[in-house]
């Protein structure tokens, strides 16, 4: 009898690793054998005086006078010369020798890999996710396979460790609860009639397809100062109108995801831009000839270099004005059209069952205000959000504060011309608080509009709020298992494991290239383009600064090299994390626009690899001809009319 799938592939799994011995590394970096197992303790030869742990040298202790080192139970990545390698330490019942087992570093890329695969085959992502998380806990957990009882173990791993800690974290919290009070808002202007008066007053500019993809266009550029604010805001905004227009759920999600992360990351002022320079800060730090160099002046230099961003803004726009569209969105839109199925056939059936009544009250009136003004309160207070927290950030770090914390008093202090205040300002923010201040005043002013005009009661004004938290929870299960995928990617090194991989060349013209395939890579894998920031940037920087002035490059051509390198990080993170099914933007960009999730990535996928891959050829050029800010706009110039050729070469045009 056969065994079951999901028995023989933790077997085969378990069979690929062996019980193997560390080694370990004297003072002068010289390895002096190996390190084995007795009584709970590695075991080293008497001539060594440290091992390396983690990328720290730990100190050894004597017992009964051997030289050894108490390794603790879990997960250890360790240096074997120049490679690393992971290793699993399983705590024994008695007196028994721990056990050390081996665990290949490439196994680290089927987690990610299994989720991703499974979402696209059968288009369901809960399972898929989980499946994933599941697979990871397994390896983590040492591969072990002891009948069915390692297998369940890593099942409770998977909620215990990974689920939990996916949610015990304050950042993940803040945007769990800003996107149900914005879902609970949104359905409250629905309910009172506000969104019907938006859609009403939006056809009086919206009046085909074409123009209604353009308005939802300038939108998601407009609403530039965070990512998660305008798919949430434009997504749910534009829904009802492109609707009427008979546009596919699948191309309101595009436009949305592919105008939130492009702009947001490139903007002088946002919510990436307090991380973006910490990270760059971050890698710049201590490199020997980068000492002078300001993260913000690095950012603003490395922004001629932002050919990802901007060609998709720009394709985006090709695609709309031509009214050609091709690959899965073509069908998408060819379906939409002819048959006024927004939503795929598959999943018309899941949808009616599971969204919530948001239409109109019987009697309510269709007063747009009801709606605009609740979405420009969440505006405005991001931003005052932003400005708040930020200056009192800045009050804290002052070297001469003075006597008043008040904002006009912190910013007289601050030193630099205005738009340099103001990136600081935004850099130091709280963007998570700002969201949840933005948020909750949303739904306030939202409940006020609704009851004091007697639309709805006080109960059904809550009851309303409730069906909007209930119309986001489905999103709120899929970010929670997209951050404990990722749990498990941090605990296994994946990223360690592709920069090992593609880390290993040494020509400076070729480091963009590979930076920019292996940040794509590492961000397609995580689901983040803000944890690839913060894993590449401290690889990358002094890796092509080191190379460059190794090459003999003069220090402009070097730091050119260098500008480019930083930009290309951001923008193949950003393209990854729109490839990516796990990406949490991703994720809320179908849910704003009530878009099968799956079907998202699919038609989103061609168009932006054929943008990251014009993008690519570009940003390699740029280094090979010498960077500078009129070569790249002549660059920039040259992309969109490419991008344009191939929508109009390749695309259908869509009836109206």
């Amino acid at each position: 009898m056969p065994l079951p799938k999901f028995i023989l592939i933790p077997l085969i799994l378990s069979l690929l690793t062996a019980i193997t011995p560390l080694r370990a590394q004297s003072d002068d970096g010289a390895w002096l054998g190996n390190i084995s197992l007795n009584d709970g303790m590695i075991e080293v030869p008497t001539t060594v005086k440290s091992v390396t742990l983690d990328g720290e040298t730990m100190a050894i202790t004597t017992t009964d006078g051997r030289r050894a080192l108490a390794l603790s139970p879990g997960l250890h990545l360790l240096k074997e010369g120049g490679n690393t390698a992971l290793y699993h330490v399983a705590e024994s019942p008695g007196n028994y020798p721990d056990k050390l087992r081996r665990i290949p570093l490439w196994l680290s890329i089927l987690p990610p890999m299994i989720a991703i695969g499974l979402a696209l085959l059968f288009k369901e992502v809960l399972i898929s996710l989980f499946a994933g998380i599941w697979v990871g806990a397994f390896i983590a957990g040492g591969l072990r396979f002891e009948g069915l009882l390692g297998i369940v173990k890593s099942l409770m791993t998977t909620v215990e460790k990974y689920v939990i800690n996916a949610l015990n974290d304050g950042g993940h919290l803040s945007i769990i609860v800003f996107s149900l009070l914005v879902g609970g808002m949104v359905a409250i202007i629905s309910r009172n009639g506000g969104m019907a008066g938006v859609v009403h007053r939006m056809t009086k500019y919206a009046k085909t397809p074409r123009s209604a993809q353009f308005i939802t266009w300038l939108l998601g550029v407009g609403i530039f100062f965070d990512d998660y604010a305008n798919t949430l805001i434009v997504g749910n905004t534009m829904r009802s109108v492109t609707d009427k227009f008979r546009i596919s759920r699948e191309k309101l999600a595009y436009i949305v995801d592919s105008t939130a992360a492009p702009v947001a990351s490139i903007a002088f002022i946002t919510t990436w831009i307090g991380a973006e320079l910490g990270y760059i800060g971050d890698g710049i730090e201590g490199v020997a000839g980068l000492e002078d160099l300001s993260a913000y002046s690095v950012f603003l230099e490395s922004l001629k270099y932002s050919f990802y961003p901007i060609l998709t803004l720009g394709f985006v726009l090709f695609i709309i004005i031509t009214k050609r569209d091709f690959g899965p969105m073509l069908k998408a839109e060819q379906r939409a059209r002819a048959t006024g199925l927004v939503k795929g056939q598959g999943t018309e059936g899941e949808h009616v069952e599971e969204t919530e009544d948001l239409s109109p009250v019987p009697g309510a009136p269709l007063r747009s205000r009801n709606a605009i003004i609740p979405v420009l309160t969440v505006i405005i207070m991001t931003i005052i959000g932003l400005v708040d927290t930020g200056l009192s950030s800045v009050y804290a770090e002052l070297a001469d504060p003075p006597a008043s914390d008040g904002w006009g008093a912190t910013w007289s202090a601050m030193e630099g011309d205005f738009f340099f205040k103001l990136g600081e300002v935004v850099g130091a923010a709280d963007s998570y608080v700002a969201l949840l201040w933005a948020s909750i005043s949303g739904v306030v002013i939202a409940i006020i509009l609704t009851v004091s005009q007697r639309i709805m009661n006080i109960g059904q004004t809550m009851g309303s709020l409730t069906s909007g938290f209930k119309a986001m929870f489905s999103a709120v299960m899929i970010l929670t298992l997209a951050w404990a995928l990722a749990l498990t990617t941090e605990d296994l090194h994946t990223a360690t494991f592709l920069v090992d991989l593609l880390g290993d060349s040494l020509n400076p013209y070729f480091i963009p290239p590979i930076i920019f395939v292996l940040s794509a890579l590492v961000s397609f894998s995580t689901g983040s383009s803000w944890s690839t920031m913060a894993i590449i940037y401290p690889i990358a920087i002094p890796l092509t600064w080191a190379v460059a002035t190794g090459a003999g490059w003069e220090y402009a051509e070097a730091h050119s090299l260098l500008y480019n390198v930083i930009s290309i990080v951001l923008a193949a993170s950003v393209l990854g994390d729109h490839c990516s099914p796990i990406s949490d933007t991703t994720i809320l960009s179908s849910l704003a626009s009530d878009c099968n999730h799956i079907d998202h990535v699919r038609t989103q996928l061609p168009y932006a690899l054929t943008v990251g891959a014009t993008s690519l050829v570009l940003g390699t050029l740029a280094s090979m001809l010498g960077g500078g800010w009129v070569l790249c706009l002549s660059l920039w110039v040259i992309g969109l009319g490419f991008l344009y050729f191939v929508v109009r070469w390749r695309g259908t045009v869509v009836d109206a």
